[in-house]
């Protein structure tokens, strides 16, 4: 059974055992976090090994938006502590019955999200290239269009 305890991150706290950190304002409410931001809430468990199960449970979690259902407020929306808590702990003793396959599903949802990364990359460059081969046309053609035009004022001269 879990026993991770999930508490309010204060801004300059340090923590000795394992945790994470998950995003509690904004669009991206249940977004676990390496590093801690001034609103989140932080995780601590036991164990590097839960600690890791629970960080991808919560990305799954907020990938999946089952922690959008909790969102509160008009302006910026939140997730109260308690619903964070509550859903966070239902998934996982509801996925802990069978723990091969829970280390299942976690490996392939991880592959999924590297996989992903990669091709944002690609993404990325291929959006440089084009922007390098607009800009590399259109300097290519000031440069003749400039050339021109010194030919025409050496013949008015």
């Amino acid at each position: 059974m879990s026993t991770f305890e999930l508490k309010t991150h204060q801004i300059g706290r340090t923590y000795s055992q394992p945790h994470f950190f998950i995003l509690n304002k904004g669009q991206n409410c249940g977004k676990p976090l390496i590093n801690p931001c001034p609103n989140c809430f932080v995780v601590s468990t036991s164990t590097e090994e839960e600690k890791q199960t629970l960080y991808h449970l919560s990305m799954m979690l907020q990938i999946g938006g089952f922690y959008a259902y909790y969102l509160k407020g008009s302006v910026i929306p939140f997730i109260s502590i308690d619903d964070c808590r509550n859903t966070l702990k239902n998934s996982y003793t509801s996925l802990l019955s069978d723990e091969f396959e829970l280390q299942k599903h976690i490996n392939i949802v991880s592959a999924i999200c590297k996989k992903e990364a990669e091709l944002q990359k690609v993404i990325s460059k291929m959006a440089d290239l084009k922007v390098s081969y607009i800009q590399n046309l259109f300097s290519k053609k000031q440069n003749r269009a400039t050339k021109g035009n010194k030919n025409q004022i050496n013949l008015l001269a």
